[in-house]
């Protein structure tokens, strides 16, 4: 008798903690929402998510505070959020690094990261090829000749060892043969001062930055790093167009919550978020910040994420990155 009693008490356990999951759901939220940002105000994810927390507070009818934490490639605010307690108030946006990388990159980590519960991807920034205004080659074509031709001989900067600008940089020499100098710069500002005072010769940047440079004449964008053309950059072809195949890149962000936080609210969370991404408004502030929306499914971004950590952990372990 003693095995079926403890299955009947086991059973009694997880139905009361479902039950006690939708109940925190009915009500949630009743106080305000932190969200706890991974990089200091200003960046790309923290204006993706003052977007959202603005239009999140007026859908859930309680105040959505940002708190940002950089540091760390985005561990700081990463352990903060993992040891907070489970209950849907306390939440992280984040770009890629700590959920996916940062695992491969850091010796030790005092979280988990495949233990976050994914809630929604907020936005995409997809990459483009930038060079420096007086780069010998014209075209993204012309471009890869170039670099074959001069192996060593070129340097890239990037805004840091294991940033988006670093892998890509990685796998697009994996992918062609090629290679290329890193210069890591400590954060997008010092990188691309260089790149528009010739210092070094190309990046591997987000469309948001390198679009104001090559509007401005200040830099050119040779090529964007994604599966077609983007409808702002019509004139401006694919790597896979100029002969490089296999060098999709963007930049991304997320919301994520601590492990064991109940579905039912994650749910709540997406399904608010997902909304948000119709909104017209959030649509065309977006547009003009050259994001891309996201959404989906907590299961989605969970495959994604999962996707993403093995690719670029490949990259990383083919390129010999040493861990920090």
């Amino acid at each position: 008798m003693l095995k079926p009693l403890l299955a009947i008490a086991a059973a009694a356990v997880l139905a009361g903690a479902t039950s006690a999951g939708a109940q925190g759901a009915a009500d949630y939220p009743n106080k305000p929402i932190k969200i706890i940002v991974t990089v200091p105000a200003g960046g790309g994810v923290d204006t993706a998510t003052r977007i959202i927390a603005d239009k999140l507070q007026q859908r859930l009818g309680q105040p959505v505070v940002i708190e940002n934490r950089g540091g760390a490639s985005g561990n700081i605010a990463a352990e903060a959020v993992y040891t907070s307690e489970p209950d849907g108030y306390t939440l992280m946006a984040s770009q890629p690094a700590p959920i996916t990388t940062n695992v491969v990159l850091y010796k030790k980590l005092n979280f988990d990261p495949a233990q976050f519960e994914p809630v929604a991807i907020m936005s995409k920034f997809p990459n483009t090829l930038l060079v420096k205004n007086d780069f010998p080659a014209k075209t993204a074509q012309e471009f890869l000749t170039y670099v074959k031709a001069n192996p060593g001989k070129l340097n890239y900067a990037s805004q840091g060892i294991g940033t988006t600008s670093h892998l890509t940089a990685e796998l697009f020499m994996k992918v062609t043969g090629t290679k290329l100098v890193h210069v890591p710069y400590k954060g997008t500002g010092p990188a691309l001062n260089d790149i528009v005072a010739g210092h070094v010769d190309l990046i591997f940047m987000q469309l948001e930055s390198s679009r104001k440079l090559h509007d401005g004449n200040r830099a050119r964008i040779l090529a964007v790093a994604t599966d077609e053309r983007l409808p702002m950059l019509k004139d401006i072809p694919t790597l896979a167009e100029a002969g490089v195949k296999g060098v999709e890149s963007d930049t991304w962000n997320a919301i994520s919550a601590p492990p064991k936080t109940p579905k039912a609210i994650v749910a709540k969370l997406n399904g608010a978020i997902n909304e948000i991404m119709k909104d017209p408004d959030v649509i065309a502030k977006f547009d003009s910040l050259s994001m891309l929306p996201g959404g989906g499914t907590p299961e989605a971004m969970g495959a994604f994420v999962k996707e993403e950590t093995k690719r670029w952990g490949d990259v990383i372990r083919a390129a010999n990155i040493p861990a920090l």
